[in-house]
């Protein structure tokens, strides 16, 4: 596994863009959403800095100004990282770690470093290598800047090529050959799904800490790994729902997802959301009580759509209800939808009746 860049990190400072006065309260949301991931790869933030921006800086990503003045609080509080909240390009990350000599890192690598740490199966730890060197491929330039000079004179024509180079052809091998193990266990995923082909194939989907997993261990009398904390799932499970019920359903948890997710990791999960696509029916699992409910259900939906899983019939769930008393259902969404809280296991009937129903439609429609 590639080394990720926050293990070291104690204490940081959040950064967040706003293209325009009326994106702020969007931005602020983010940055909590930020140091929720934050914390989960065991930062501590000590300070979080919004700016109102028409454009982004090419050089920096922020004002010059900001950059400043982020100088002098990391060196007056002792914080060691700057994270920020959207994508820095490889020359506007390395800008700034020499400016502001401290580690900086975005979105994506601190996602990355999160699933790099909760990865438990060899297929989920391949695919985070794999979605780890396609991050880095592009941002090896500043790291072998000083071996890229080519120096003239007797002896020096070598065999042609700079460190650079070299560590790049590395890179492009680590990641071809990743792709053929994960082709392997591509094959094996296959030959099980094949002999699911008959069963009722229901998928949970939704933002990270709605609750599936909560929900899945209810409706198999599972016992995954449970947490108030982002990406506490990474790898699909598949059970089926518990044997009390007249038809056998099959349920799989998969992996949350987020705003800005990396999309090299949503290319190398491609595999295991394939539980997505493949399903007869989606649960699409939602934080009722979140304050940014409508932006999660949008942002599902958009990951859904790229793994080309948007044509599959759902469920809208809408769970921790008993967080929100005043709960009502959104009228724009014209999906059908049941209210449940997996943690005060209440509505858990209601849907499991109605997963019977639909299997049942199912196995008729079948045979």
């Amino acid at each position: 596994m590639i080394e990720t860049q926050t293990k070291e990190v104690e204490k940081a400072v959040l950064v967040g863009l706003a293209r325009g006065s009326n994106k702020r309260e969007e931005v602020a949301q983010s940055l909590d959403e930020l140091g929720r991931l934050a914390f989960s790869a065991g930062a501590k933030v000590i300070d979080r800095r919004i700016q109102v921006r028409g454009k982004i800086d090419p050089a920096y990503f922020i004002g010059r100004g900001l950059v400043s003045q982020l100088k002098e609080q990391l060196q007056t509080n002792g914080a060691n990282c700057v994270i920020f909240d959207d994508t820095l390009s490889p020359a506007q990350q390395r800008n700034l770690e020499n400016r502001l000599e401290a580690k900086v890192i975005d979105r994506p690598i601190l996602i990355l470093d999160i699933f790099a740490s909760r990865a438990r199966t060899r297929a989920a730890k391949l695919q985070v290598e794999l979605a780890q060197l396609d991050y880095t491929l592009p941002r090896l330039t500043g790291a072998w800047v000083h071996f890229s000079r080519q120096y003239g004179g007797i002896g020096s024509k070598g065999p042609g090529e700079t460190q650079l180079e070299i560590d790049r052809r590395q890179v492009r091998t680590k990641i071809s050959h990743l792709k053929k193990r994960l082709a392997k266990l591509d094959l094996q995923r296959n030959s099980q799904r094949k002999q699911r082909q008959s069963l009722f194939k229901v998928a949970l989907v939704g933002y990270t800490n709605a609750g599936k997993s909560t929900l899945f261990n209810l409706l198999t009398k599972s016992q995954v790994s449970t947490a108030d904390m982002l990406f506490t799932t990474l790898d699909s499970t598949t059970r089926t729902m518990s044997t009390q019920y007249p038809v056998q359903v099959l349920i799989s948890d998969t992996v949350g997802f987020i705003k800005k997710l990396p999309h090299q990791l949503v290319e190398s999960f491609k595999s295991t959301l394939e539980e997505v696509s493949n399903a007869d029916l989606l649960l699409q699992v939602v934080d009722a009580s979140a304050p940014d409910l409508v932006e999660r259900i949008r942002h599902t939906r958009d990951v859904i759509k790229e793994i080309g899983a948007d044509q599959v019939p759902y469920i809208l769930i809408y769970n921790k209800t008993d967080l929100c008393t005043d709960f009502v259902p959104l009228e724009s969404s014209k999906a059908d939808w049941l209210s449940i809280s997996a943690g005060e296991k209440t509505g858990i009937a209601a849907l499991q009746g109605e997963l019977v129903l639909r299997c049942e439609k199912f196995l008729g429609q079948n045979h």
